[in-house]
């Protein structure tokens, strides 16, 4: 270690390479190994004390990095979105990883990334404790002589860029805050005064007289009480953008935008508070705390600026929150309360069944002809999006395609109690509905698909006198739902296509409403002229409901058709299960085979039924309700209580699970209450609700 710091001491020894020397010493073998990197600063420190002399060359090169170094580019672009959009950014990303940036070490932005040149450097910079490295800046700094208002010094170069940094991040707000992709969310940016300009009048003002008060002696600063209302219009602003923008529709564009104007109002707000508690003493202690998160925050960003991961989860957290919000909403009419309810589900699901058992029948029509593959592919495809499309259009359900809707319901109403408490028994009465409504489609269709599906065969043969499935078939169709063969795994690859075609019909809710598709529609002259006006308004209202659910099962229909193809033409063992349209299946060649089927092959056939059913259900649920929670930022720490709860709840009362109640049953008194607390992030716009739970009638510990 003495070796590497006096490397500071020679003459002709470039600035750069001698801190990189130094990290390489700090750095652990391992970037996890914490308290390695901890010793190893610690060491550090002990060998400056035993040697002033090297002490008084390190201090010398620290100061010269703030003093010969531009700073400006750190605090404006390290951590924060460029203006390039999100495909340009992402190709950037992606660039900069096959072949890395010249990096000019004029810039400490470079410079950070030239001593932090391990990707995993921010792991152990991170993990070590604020204690230790305020100790290390103590030690850099040494002892400081306080000032008070009344001495004259020149401004030191560090807060010179500080303050030009505010300067070039509040001229980027304002242009952000401008953009007419906001002001469409947002009309009233046109109506009143913009904060986001007031901000930067303010933030102008601050800085110039912060710099005269630095510099002149009983100068007078200005109180920065103003700019901090400003501020907080403009999180206000940014907070209702968002809010308005998870109901009417939200695009790529948007939500980086949105996202970079938080960065740079949360990179304002760090470096004001920073110059706010420095102008006490005008003393680098009172300020350390700061300086070791935004250090903290700045490695990180350099180490993981090409990180594709972190880029995309930032940008795709609110459009996959307004996609799963119109999926909750559809959602809720999946989740009965009533008999009548129930036995509507139960209905609609009977009309899904038949439509599924002549979907089925004519898949294996399709399937005798004998076409080209790609022809093949083709006509399955169509023959299943369409039929689900009627499906819809027709009023019937779908059990499969119920708990992609299911789960964001669910995950909606726990994030609907943020900041509030919520009956862990009326989460539990939820899960209850949905567990029998989804029993309830599950019945409906295989009760209709397996008789409709042997009516059609008995009635084919009785008018051709040939059986409309050939006994061969009929055991490859029976081989097919076997549990004990393939047939879970492609089941859960059609449990990924149910999940993917929820997202795809919160895709296109979510197109619909922000492109206002049925405004549009109804702007059109030749529809208003050829079907009349009252005609094209129920068609827009029409595709303002439903565009997303048609888009939905039309995609699913395609995947559930094309999954085999794609199978072959990979060379993967690619296929798809559903439960529906193995039952259906079942029924054909139970009727093919004259129902000549021995028990163990009934059992055997049924189990595979249900057991594919099962994966369906399970895979999509799972994947949707993971998506939906992320979406939401919402981490549900209660999960065992409500496990136990539903469990006590099936075992005393089994059928609520199944049936609803004759009428509803009055709330009950001896539960506990969830309460879900926002924990917010400093400015990061953003809540964490943390579930707990406490009796009724008490405070809940976060008030």
């Amino acid at each position: 270690m003495e070796s590497t710091l006096r490397r500071f001491g020679q003459a002709d020894e470039d600035l750069v390479a001698p801190w990189v020397a130094v990290v390489d010493r700090l750095r652990p073998q391992q970037a996890h190994q914490i308290d390695e990197a901890a010793e190893n600063l610690r060491t550090l420190m002990h060998c400056l004390a035993r040697n002033p002399e090297l002490l008084t060359s390190l201090r010398a090169a620290f100061l010269r990095v703030f003093a010969e170094r531009k700073q400006v580019s750190l605090y404006v672009s390290s951590g924060l979105l460029p203006s390039t959009g999100f495909f340009s950014e992402t190709s950037n990303r992606i660039s900069h990883r096959l072949l890395p940036e010249v990096l000019d070490t004029a810039y400490l932005k470079d410079m950070l990334s030239a001593v932090f040149h391990r990707p995993d450097d921010e792991v152990w910079v991170t993990g070590v404790c604020d204690a230790v490295w305020l100790e290390l800046i103590a030690t850099l700094v040494g002892d400081e002589t306080p000032m008070v208002e009344e001495d004259a010094s020149p401004l030191p170069a560090a807060v010179g860029e500080i303050l030009e940094s505010l300067r070039v991040l509040s001229y980027h707000v304002s242009a952000i805050g401008l953009d007419p992709e906001l002001v469409r969310i947002d009309p009233n940016l046109e109506e009143y005064e913009s904060p986001f300009l007031a901000q930067n009048a303010e933030l102008i003002s601050y800085i110039e007289h912060y710099s005269d008060w630095w510099v002149t002696p009983k100068a007078l600063l200005t109180d920065d009480r103003h700019l901090t209302v400003m501020l907080a219009q403009c999180y206000e602003v940014l907070q209702r953008v968002r809010k308005r923008a998870t109901k009417i529709g939200t695009s790529l564009t948007l939500t980086f935008k949105l996202e970079r104007l938080r960065q740079h109002l949360d990179r304002i707000e760090e470096l004001i508070a920073m110059l706010k508690e420095l102008r006490a003493r005008r003393v680098v202690a009172d300020v350390a705390p700061r300086i070791v998160r935004l250090f903290k925050t700045l490695v990180r960003a350099e180490c993981r600026k090409n990180h594709l991961s972190d880029y995309w989860s930032q940008n795709l957290e609110i459009l996959s929150l307004r996609m799963t919000e119109s999926a909750s909403k559809t959602g809720e009419k999946y989740i009965t309360s009533t008999r009548g309810e129930y036995f509507s589900i139960l209905g609609s699901a009977m009309l899904g069944g038949l439509i599924i058992a002549l979907m089925a029948g004519m898949k294996i029509v399709l399937d005798k002809q004998g076409m080209a593959p790609l022809n093949e592919a083709l006509a399955f495809c169509l023959n299943y999006g369409i039929g689900f499309v009627l499906i819809h259009i027709l009023g019937g359900t779908v059990a499969t395609k119920q708990p992609a809707m299911t789960a964001n319901a669910i995950v909606a109403s726990i994030g609907e109690a943020r900041g509030s408490t919520r009956n862990l028994e009326a989460l539990a009465d939820l899960i209850a509905r949905t567990v029998r409504s989804q029993l309830a489609a599950i019945l409906g269709n295989l009760g209709t698909a397996i008789p409709a599906a042997i009516l059609v065969g008995m009635a084919i043969h009785h008018f051709t006198a040939r059986h409309f499935v050939s006994p061969d078939k009929a055991h490859q169709l029976l081989a097919e739902i076997d549990p004990l063969g393939g047939a879970l795994f492609f089941a859960a690859i059609a449990g990924v296509c149910l999940f993917l075609s929820g997202l795809i019909a919160g895709y296109y809710d979510n197109m619909s409403a922000y492109n206002r598709i049925p405004e549009r529609l109804l702007q059109l002259r030749w529809p208003r002229r050829v079907l009349g006006k009252a005609r094209v308004e129920r068609i827009a209202s029409y595709i303002e409901n439903n565009l997303g659910a048609l888009a939905g099962n039309l995609f699913f229909g395609f995947m559930l058709g094309g999954m085999t193809a794609l199978g072959v033409l990979f060379g993967l063992p690619l296929d798809i299960r559903h439960i529906a349209f193995s039952s259906a299946y079942l029924g054909y060649a139970s009727s093919a085979l004259e129902f000549k089927l021995s028990t163990q092959a009934v059992v055997l056939a049924l189990s595979g039924v249900l057991l594919i059913g099962l994966v369906n259900l399970a895979v999509s649920f799972a994947l949707t309700l993971s998506v939906a929670m992320r979406a939401r930022r919402i981490s549900f720490a209660q999960g065992r209580s409500l496990g136990l709860m539903l469990m006590r709840r099936f075992l005393r009362r089994p059928q609520d699970f199944l049936l609803p109640p004759l009428r509803n049953p009055p709330p009950t008194e001896d539960v506990k209450a969830v309460s879900v607390s926002s924990e917010r992030t400093p400015r990061s716009g953003t809540t964490k609700p943390v579930i707990t739970t406490s009796p009724i009638g008490e405070q809940p510990p976060n008030g």
